[in-house]
């Protein structure tokens, strides 16, 4: 059957198809949020798909159905598949496949995710198999666009269909497309599903990535699952060093989360013989911790410490000081351990967020988002901030203090 017979039914406004827009040629264009997660989708899909083409493009393939015609049967292909016959999109699918024409493989994606979301994988297993006889270089990146649109849309068993179709089709699984599955996993999954992901990925003695390490230290920290964190970072290897500072950061926080003082100690003085040298992620767990159990001489050291390395304190480190003289009804001694510092220098927040995650802020802190929050425009200081913060404790009848 000729190819033209089939364009009479094409949308001409080549818009909606199955609740997605045709805006989805790139699968990461889509203006919907999807939580913290969407970011690495998009952050990952635009990679894979931008290297993706370029390398198409250098070797002289063809990546686009070129011209007027094309696009009309591409919308067409969309249409039938989405709203039927189903027989009419495989009519045209064929004589694709028998014609000169190559898909662009965005389409071939846009089919695998209506088939997936209708849960008739027989299609999306007959579009693979015809496409490696097709062309078969088109199918890494067709492979690694259908992971990210599923794993990002928390479609796990889709996403798991495809790594399926993939090895059976002889292609392995590498490093990239095996941390985007446990990344997954991670944050749609449960903790045994994203721990059996993590398992496979260890079996196949591929190296997990810093975002990885970080959606799996998150799905155990909102589960209050601390002991496990800490096996986990211990398990991926606290002497790797292409992650900095993470996993030894990530060992401590289990332990400061659960206020294991003795623990935190001493596995920071492992870090310390191993030759790790602490950042500010590492004093500010620890100041976190020695603040909320009020252990001020340890709180002092730490800040000695963290001068010594020339470590910059943020509004965490302030924060902590403030929360433990308040919280001991030391506040007109405030200027003793704060003197060290500078208080005229602008606030800066650079402490990681999963920090938060498992600690939460203090009440400096929060006191400081809101105030920051109220007056953007304004350029506040440590002393205003801590300024501000005793006026509105003096006002509330809790404190008595001297002016700073």
């Amino acid at each position: 059957m000729l190819l033209a017979s089939h364009l009479t039914a094409w949308n001409p406004l080549g818009v909606y198809f199955c609740g997605f827009s045709s805006s989805y040629g790139n699968p990461y264009g889509s203006s919907h949020s999807m939580g913290k997660y969407e970011v690495y989708g998009r952050r990952r899909g635009a990679k894979v798909y931008d290297s993706f083409k370029e390398n198409l493009v250098s070797s002289g393939e063809r990546f686009n159905l070129i011209g007027q015609e094309n696009s009309k049967l591409s919308v067409s292909m969309l249409y039938y598949a989405c709203n039927g016959p189903s027989s009419k999109w495989l009519e045209i699918w064929e004589d694709v496949m028998e014609s000169s024409i190559t898909p662009d493989a965005n389409l071939i994606v846009q089919l695998i995710v209506i088939f997936g979301n209708m849960q008739d994988f027989a299609a999306v297993s007959r579009i693979l198999h015809d496409m490696l006889q097709k062309d078969a270089k088109l199918l890494p990146g067709i492979f690694a666009l259908a992971i990210s649109c599923f794993g990002k849309r928390g479609q796990l068993h889709c996403m798991r269909h495809i790594v399926k179709e993939m090895v059976s089709l002889g292609y392995s699984v590498d490093s990239s497309t095996g941390n985007a599955y446990l990344l997954y996993y991670s944050a749609f999954g449960s903790l045994s599903e994203m721990e059996n992901a993590y398992g496979r990925l260890k079996r196949s003695r591929i190296l997990i990535e810093e975002e990885a390490i970080r959606a799996v230290s998150l799905a155990y920290i909102k589960q209050n699952k601390f002991y496990d964190l800490g096996r986990f970072v211990a398990d991926v290897g606290l002497n790797r060093k292409n992650v900095g500072n993470l996993l030894w950061n990530l060992l401590l926080l289990s332990y400061a989360a659960k206020f294991k003082m003795k623990s935190l100690q001493r596995e920071f003085v492992r870090m310390v013989e191993a030759g790790f040298s602490p950042d500010l992620d590492t004093f500010n767990i620890r100041a976190l911790a020695f603040s909320r159990m009020s252990m001020m001489w340890d709180l002092h050291l730490s800040l000695k410490h963290m001068k010594h390395e020339a470590v910059v304190p943020d509004l965490v480190t302030y924060g902590c000081v403030v929360d433990a003289y308040m919280d001991r009804k030391l506040a007109r001694n405030l200027d003793f351990p704060l003197s060290q510092y500078d208080w005229d220098k602008p606030v800066s927040l650079l402490t990681d967020p999963i920090i938060f995650e498992a600690l939460g802020k203090g009440d400096f802190h929060l006191s400081s988002d809101s105030a920051m929050e109220y007056t953007k425009e304004r350029v506040w200081t440590y002393k205003m901030l801590i300024s501000n913060y005793m006026k509105k404790k003096l006002w509330g009848g809790h404190i008595f203090w001297k002016s700073l």
